[in-house]
């Protein structure tokens, strides 16, 4: 083949050797016409010559075959698969090409001088395709192949696909052209010779006939023409299964044999229905038509085998009845519509069963027996009888047994022939109050039954007398009033279970009025102590005892006395505890009697000798002046009870004395130390104690000019209400509440009412109590 391809196009001035013309000698530009010839751009893929094979030549205008060009190739392959001659411009393959390896090569080719190596041309490319041939068979890439198709399926039913490749170029001649062929598996299936879809070709193929088939497809190329290249596959197909066979009996009678011992629930027989189907389209469900003898029996499907199970549904009796006779219907659960004109699908079959008689023990007219007997009843006394019978044709007699399991067992004994049950000892409910006790009933000839299980209540009698429930802590408040319900109160018997328990409560001479407090029977098993007056004081009577009466209500009343301790409390507003405690009355907050007492007294002594100094002026008049004052009030002592109530060793505490004690009144010096101040603990006089602090304080260098007041006392140690008088609770001008004093009791409501009256109007302090400090 000969293709020739001339390129023509403007070329820039002094881009070629004739680029210039001539013209006397005057340089013009004219149109240089430029060619390249190529004789054959093709090269046959699988060459097996002993020579290069040839594929084509290069030539350009511009060779005027005086050898002045030199060709030279670039590209794909050039040097090592295509080669050049310089000099002619023949290109040769050196090797062999497969075109499904590389179906083209692109190359670029340039025209120079031989001497100068000036490019006479622009470089130029161009492409060398391979040549196909039919090297190459169509093959199946997926293979083998599987496959599956319901039988009974009607003719030209779908079944797969396949499709086959071919390596060769489809676009040059027949070698990539396929055609599908069946080599095995006629005539059950046809393939389409241009698509290779697969599709059935005979009618109701049976799957319990004929289950797999095996096809063999083959791929033909040069459209299945004389010398064209072949591959094949298999392909496996399975006739799926359908719901086209009813279920069938292998035989229409079916013989069985059953003990009458047979229990209740048990299998009895199998029978089984066989189905050609598989899966699901054999699954069989059986029933039993009705009729005689299907009311004993029941049938169900063993989900493995599909086999039907006879259970027994009632007891069996030969001496009944011996036979039975019924008839069981087996059909499948999952029906096709499209075959139900192939006829019913079900089967019958009839099922005789035959019953065995068997030499049965003894049977007792009850399951188990119930006894009621009194405690300390008799010994040898009938408590009841047991009765068994032999129901076999022979009927034979019956003794009866005590089966002894254990040394409880021997408090009764039983007639072996009569079957009565008697005492053997006496009986004590508190110590065991149900015994059950097993009879055995056995025939004379061979056989014993099941022992039974004979329960024997031991009845109580009224033996124990009530009680109290519990030990009951009763309180009444000093504040209750008549007719309240201090305390509820219940009782408890060991005769009987509680649930049948009555008892009922009274005082001890029923109608005579107690002045305190008496008992009130609820009806309910219960009883409320009840208060008959009001105005209970501790300091008067601390404790009371207040006796019941208990009676049950047994057939045989007994009765008891018990008795209540009723103790007399402190009690908030709304009845909660505080305290019982006889002290308490003194100390509503904590505090003992001699430290309140004290506090009073030294706040008294401390009055009437500052009433007794004469009032100066102090130097500091200012708000800062932090000096407590002292509140006049015209108050007598408590007298007589307060004089022997009165400690005098609360005074000397040495515990309450407070270290590093420094003034208030002034700024502390960094170089003073601090003062401790020695208390005298073996001092038996107050004013001895006075006297030491004032002195203490005479001889402070540190004290300012003015009078200054100072603390002469502690108080001591326990008092959880802190300190009483105002002479160490300055606080500048934060205002205090005292309403915690009226919470302290009657001794306080004059000191409760000047401080409030003194904290609602905001008056400045009245009168103050100062020492005069001398240096």
């Amino acid at each position: 083949w000969t293709l020739t391809w001339e390129q023509r196009r403007n070329r820039p001035p002094n881009t070629g050797p004739l680029a210039a013309g001539r013209n006397g000698g005057s340089r013009g530009f004219q149109r240089v016409k430029r060619g390249w010839v190529w004789n054959q751009f093709f090269v046959l893929e699988e060459y097996m010559g002993s020579d290069p094979q040839y594929v084509g030549k290069l030539h350009t205008d511009l060779d005027n075959g005086e050898s002045g060009v030199k060709y030279t190739l670039s590209g794909d392959g050039a040097g090592t698969i295509f080669t050049i001659d310089q000099i002619t411009g023949d290109i040769h393959a050196l090797r062999s090409l497969d075109r499904e390896e590389k179906p083209y090569y692109t190359l670029r080719a340039q025209a120079v001088d031989i001497e100068t190596n000036r490019p006479l041309e622009p470089e130029s490319e161009f492409v060398i395709k391979v040549q196909d041939i039919n090297d190459n068979e169509p093959k199946f890439l997926e293979g083998p192949y599987t496959a599956s198709v319901p039988e009974m399926s009607p003719v030209g039913t779908y079944v797969m696909k396949v499709t086959a490749t071919d390596a060769d170029d489809p676009t040059y001649g027949n070698s990539a052209r396929v055609v599908y062929s069946i080599l095995h598996g006629q005539p059950y299936f046809s393939v389409d010779a241009k698509t290779g879809v697969i599709r059935t070709a005979l009618p109701n193929m049976d799957r319990e006939m004929k289950e797999l088939y095996q096809v063999l497809i083959q791929a033909k190329d040069m459209g299945g023409q004389l010398g064209g290249l072949a591959g094949t596959t298999t392909i496996n197909i399975t006739l799926s299964d359908v719901n086209d066979n009813p279920p069938r009996f292998s035989k229409s009678i079916f013989h069985l044999r059953v003990p009458e011992s047979s229990a209740v629930g048990s299998a009895v027989g199998r029978i089984k229905a066989h189905d050609l189907d598989i899966g699901k389209n054999a699954e069989v469900e059986y029933n039993i038509v009705p009729g005689d003898g299907g009311a004993m029996f029941d049938i169900t499907t063993n989900e493995h085998n599909q086999e039907g199970i006879i259970m027994l549904k009632k007891p069996l009796d030969y001496e009944t009845k011996k036979a039975y006779t019924f008839k069981v219907e087996a059909s499948n659960a999952h029906l096709d519509p499209r075959f139900h004109n192939f006829g019913p699908f079900k089967d019958t079959a009839t099922v005789k069963i035959n019953i065995l008689d068997v030499d049965e023990p003894p049977v007792f007219s009850k399951p188990s027996y119930a006894m009621d007997v009194y405690e300390d009843t008799p010994q040898g006394t009938i408590i009841g009888a047991v009765t068994a019978q032999d129901l076999d044709a022979g009927n034979s007699p019956v003794r009866y047994s005590i089966d002894w399991k254990s040394d409880l067992d021997s408090f009764f004994d039983i007639d072996p022939v009569r079957g009565t049950i008697s005492t053997n000892e006496l009986l004590d409910r508190e110590s065991i109050a149900q015994h059950n006790i097993s009879v055995v009933a056995t025939k004379v000839s061979k056989y014993g039954c099941e022992p039974v299980i004979h329960r024997i209540h031991v009845l109580d009698i009224n033996e124990f007398p009530p009680e109290l429930a519990m030990p009951y802590e009763t309180f009444v408040c000093e504040s209750a009033k008549v007719g309240q319900v201090i305390q509820v109160i219940s009782a408890r018997d060991q005769d009987l279970p509680q649930a049948g328990q009555t008892f009922s409560f009274k005082s001890p001479q029923e109608g005579v009025k107690t002045k305190n407090f008496t008992i009130r029977d609820f009806g309910n098993n219960t009883a409320g102590v009840v208060t008959l007056r009001g105005g209970f004081k501790r300091r008067s009577q601390e404790i009371y005892h207040l006796p019941v009466v208990i009676e049950d209500g047994g057939l045989q009343t007994l009765s008891s006395t018990g008795t209540l301790t009723i103790r007399v409390c402190g009690c908030d507003t709304d009845g909660s505890l505080l305290t019982c405690s006889a002290e308490a009355i003194f100390l509503p907050v904590g505090l003992s009697t001699g430290a309140l007492i004290a506090i009073l007294v030294l706040i008294v002594v401390l009055y009437v000798g500052v009433r007794r100094q004469k009032k100066k002026e102090t130097l500091m008049t200012s708000k800062e002046d932090i000096r407590d004052n002292v509140i006049h009030y015209d108050d007598e002592g408590g007298g007589e009870e307060d004089t022997h109530a009165f400690d005098m060793g609360t005074l000397r505490n040495p515990k309450v004395i407070k270290e590093n004690m420094f003034r208030r009144d002034v700024k502390p010096e960094l170089g003073l130390c601090p003062r401790r101040p020695v208390a005298s603990q073996n001092s038996a006089d107050i004013s001895n104690f006075i006297s030491l602090r004032l002195q203490e304080h005479d001889g402070d260098t540190s004290a300012p000019p003015y009078d200054s007041l100072a603390t002469y006392a502690y108080e001591g140690e326990g008092s959880v209400a802190e300190s009483l008088s105002s002479i160490e609770s300055v606080k500048g001008e934060t205002e205090e509440d005292y309403d915690y004093l009226n919470e302290w009791g009657p001794r306080f409501k004059t000191l409760a009412g000047i401080f409030g009256e003194r904290s609602e109007s905001q008056s400045d302090v009245t009168s103050s109590t100062t020492t005069e400090n001398k240096h």
